[in-house]
């Protein structure tokens, strides 16, 4: 298996949403990649918008209004090895593609042309770190695999809008006043509670945390402080963490799996 796939102890197929900041468009393209070169059927997708992609990220992009339109577009169950980004329709000004809403995705799911849809179902304007709106994330109900990213290089720095998406929120969530250090313990408090980064995950689904740009000694030995915490506070609201980095290259550095992981 890949690294991701490996890291991640991916069953034979399903829906798999990405959330948070730091990372998410990246880690959903490798996770393409890698599935594809297994020769898993992929759909790359989301509930928001996303940059549209490059050839190098995605061989085939539909645009489809509706589900009608996009079944037809597809044509039947996709090929072992494919890969394919769907979106309702593009804004070119912007470069980017305006996904689906949920039903759509677990209407997909029903219909069984893919192995994997992997939906990117939070938006977070290219930052480390976000807290939740009220209306996010758009997380479709068929989805048994959650993954939170956050990036490390957030930790530390001021808290405000140039480093946290929704700052406000991010602040009244944690405790974290505006201009102070965002902390470790901040960013635990922000995965774990009721309204934080998981908030409106399906109770059934699988909860990953991945911990991205532990790319030095420094970044590492905080992703561990985060990846420690969470093990002793999750209760069972997060199965497995994730310590690595995904540019240049994929690198996983340590893996956490609780108990209470389904796949263990």
């Amino acid at each position: 298996m890949g690294q991701l796939c490996d890291a991640f102890s991916l069953p034979g197929g399903g829906v798999i949403s990405l959330i948070g900041a730091g990372g998410k468009t990246t880690l959903m393209f490798e996770l393409a990649r890698e599935l594809g070169a297994e020769g898993r059927s992929v759909l790359t997708t989301t509930t928001t918008k996303i940059f549209a992609p490059g050839p190098d990220q995605s061989p085939e992009i539909i645009l489809a209004k509706d589900l009608p339109v996009l079944l037809d577009r597809l044509g039947g169950p996709a090929p072992g090895g494919s890969h394919v980004t769907a979106a309702a329709r593009q804004l070119p000004e912007q470069k980017k593609l305006v996904g689906f809403a949920p039903g759509v995705i677990d209407a997909l799911d029903e219909a069984g042309l893919f192995q994997w849809i992997l939906v990117e179902a939070d938006g977070a304007r290219g930052l480390a770190l976000k807290a939740p709106a009220e209306q996010e994330p758009v997380v479709p109900q068929s989805c048994g695999l959650v993954i939170a990213v956050v990036g490390l290089e957030v930790i530390g720095r001021p808290l405000g809008d140039e480093v946290v998406f929704r700052s406000s929120i991010y602040s009244k969530l944690t405790g974290i006043r505006i201009g102070s250090p965002v902390t470790v313990e901040s960013v635990v408090c922000a995965l774990l509670a009721p309204k934080g980064i998981f908030k409106g995950s399906p109770a059934h689904a699988r909860r990953i945390v991945f911990l991205n740009k532990a790319d030095d000694p420094d970044r590492l030995r905080v992703g561990e402080a985060i990846a420690g915490a969470l093990l002793g506070q999750a209760g069972g609201k997060v199965h497995r963490v994730l310590v690595g980095s995904l540019l240049p290259q994929v690198r996983i550095r340590k893996i956490y799996a609780l108990e209470e992981d389904p796949e263990q």
